[in-house]
């Protein structure tokens, strides 16, 4: 049985990669989270036998340090930062703590061993695209908000430590991902919980800048597809939806699933870090799923049939 190692797992798409982990047998899975924004309502996989919760932080080198030499891990999921770019801007400096922590789990898995290391980076990376949609090789990366700044680093960290110490890796750029465990600061999960609720919606600008909105299910799939069958080794993988919504046509069609009275509001565009488009050359990640991916109206109806995501927004059935 091999050792999988997720840090940030008490999170959105951390905890969904472990419940996803765990439906393959051959893997025993170690999660790290210092529930600094993570929440243990998110762990549904609390008290299975395969799975072992540790509070600690990445950016300790002592916490984590004490978790890796405790077995033999085969692979590492880096999950763990300081998420989304308006919570970065409002407090830049917290996110340059996260390179702290990037240091430390590259060291502990050149030095115990680890045969993967798999991180999370993200489409804040390109910065305003130059080329739509996004390919891992040909776009730029140009972004400077300091959440974009410190994955580039990270991604900069993985291929260094491949090149000189051997380990292999496999980089994530995660666009717009949604599903039942995303906190409310996010925007399909905020539009969803105030359109039950009958709140105003608020958007930032006109609403005309787009995204893709891919479903979580999709994105943990083409993580865990990713290691099984060693893909991606020591590259890059877009993994989102290619289909672009505006921030506008998402918030009308969330109100109409939903049957809300709830109201648009427009405020002020953005200062910065708020790119007018995002849509990812997915090709990649197609050709490992073998599948399509889940159409945006049928991850909404998922959300709103989901006791999880309920309970988090303090929403009642």
């Amino acid at each position: 049985m091999k050792d999988i190692l997720v840090t940030g797992g008490a999170g959105h798409v951390g905890s969904s990669l472990v419940d996803r982990l765990l439906k393959e047998d051959e893997y025993r899975v170690t999660v790290v989270d210092d529930l600094s924004t993570g929440h243990r309502r998110k762990m549904s996989f609390l008290g299975q036998e395969r799975c072992n919760f540790i509070k600690a932080d990445v950016n300790e080198r002592q916490d984590i340090q004490e978790v890796m030499l405790s077995r033999q891990f085969y692979a590492v999921f880096h999950l763990a930062a300081v998420v989304g770019v308006q919570r970065t801007q409002e407090d830049p400096c917290s996110v340059l703590l996260d390179i702290e922590g990037i240091r430390n789990i590259l060291d502990l898995c050149k030095n115990i061993g680890v045969k993967r290391y798999l991180y999370s980076s993200s489409s804040e990376v390109y910065g305003e695209p130059v080329e739509t949609p996004q390919h891992e090789q040909r776009t730029p990366l140009n972004s400077r908000v300091p959440y974009a700044v410190v994955k580039n680093v990270g991604e900069s960290f993985a291929r260094s430590y491949h090149q000189e110490f051997g380990l292999d890796f496999t980089i994530f750029r995660l666009f717009n991902t949604y599903g039942p465990r995303q906190s409310e600061d996010f925007v399909i999960s905020h539009f969803v919980a105030r359109a039950l609720r009958g709140d105003d919606i608020t958007i930032y600008g006109d609403g005309s800048q787009s995204r893709t909105f891919c479903y979580v299910d999709d994105t943990v799939d083409t993580m865990v597809t990713t290691l099984r069958e060693e893909a991606c080794l020591n590259d890059v993988i877009n993994i989102g939806a290619s289909v672009e919504v505006s921030v506008l046509e998402l918030a009308q069609r969330i109100i109409q699933i939903t049957n809300s009275n709830s109201k648009i509001v427009y405020l002020p565009p953005l200062p910065d870090g708020d790119m007018t488009r995002r849509q990812p050359d997915n090709s990649k990640m197609l050709k490992l799923l073998k599948r399509d991916l889940i159409p945006l109206d049928d991850g909404i109806q998922r959300l709103l049939n989901d006791q999880i995501f309920m309970d988090l927004c303090g929403l009642k059935d």
